[in-house]
């Protein structure tokens, strides 16, 4: 436009020095999301209950690329530890640039097997509780804190990664074990599509809360990943997929970086469904 510098597409995406931080850092997807920063020059900063773990990956990734990745142990669940957690990141780095809401927890059926406990009917309090606080209010109290410090400084962005299943319900054929009656059939827990749907929620509230102080957030919503599941289960899945395939699992990166990026500067309060098609359906 006239009178406007024009701004080159590939400086967009940079992101040289911005400070990333990645709940569930150490997760399948989590360590993607910080090799994505790194690449495109970012510092991740990996945090997880498995702090250990997250330090080893942070210390793979910085050799890598070439950055400052580290990892940092943290409960997100307790304020008190996002807090402290806040308070080393801004010791070693000064600042925090983006948050990347992607902690959640995956139950083993194992946990309560002498029920159908997935089904609504017997899903336990106690689950539901642990999905909600990570999922969920860790989700809140990281952008609390972290977005707090964000907004005191004028700029930053929050990406909080949600689901193709918090746009739509979980199609319970999918799980189906063959010889099961009906209610003694897995399914995909309650929790998860309330944790999921929750997310974008809280992306636009907080969007529009902090849109006047320069904080953007954005929600991602990945479809289902490949990771070695059951060749019946992921035949049943891919049927409801137009692209025919489950995600690869570092098919998210380019995504992460144009919502973290200024390439999304003109966007907020936004949900990117990349799902294959399975929501067009």
């Amino acid at each position: 436009m006239r009178g406007e510098r024009a701004v080159s597409v590939r400086s967009q995406f940079d992101l040289t020095g911005r400070v990333a931080v990645i709940t569930g850092g150490a997760g399948l997807l989590g360590v993607r999301h910080a090799e994505a920063i790194a690449e495109m020059g970012g510092i991740p900063v990996l945090v997880d209950i498995n702090g250990e773990k997250a330090r080893s990956l942070a210390a793979e990734i910085g050799k890598i690329f070439g950055v400052r990745a580290t990892g940092i142990h943290t409960d997100i669940t307790q304020p008190a530890a996002v807090r402290d957690m806040l308070d080393q990141i801004l010791s070693s780095f000064g600042r925090v640039d983006i948050l990347i809401n992607n902690a959640a927890r995956n139950p083993k059926m194992e946990a309560h097997s002498d029920v159908p406990w997935t089904r609504l009917e017997h899903f336990p309090l106690d689950v539901w509780n642990q999905d909600i606080a990570v999922g969920l209010t860790g989700a809140f109290l990281c952008s609390q804190v972290i977005g707090t410090e964000m907004a005191r400084r004028g700029k930053g962005v929050i990406l909080n990664i949600a689901s193709d299943l918090g746009v739509i319900a979980p199609d319970q054929r999918i799980y189906r074990q063959p010889g099961l009656p009906d209610d003694q059939q897995p399914v995909k827990p309650v929790s998860y599509s309330v944790v999921k749907h929750g997310l974008i929620g809280l992306t636009r509230y907080l969007a529009t809360y902090w849109a006047d102080k320069g904080v953007r957030v954005n929600a991602l919503s990945p479809g289902g990943v490949y990771a070695g599941q059951d060749e019946a289960f992921v035949r049943r899945l891919t049927n409801l997929i137009p692209l025919g395939r489950m995600a690869r699992v570092d098919e998210y990166k380019a995504a992460v970086v144009f919502l973290v990026s200024d390439a999304s500067s003109y966007m907020t309060g936004a949900n990117l469904v990349v799902d294959g098609g399975r929501t067009a359906w």
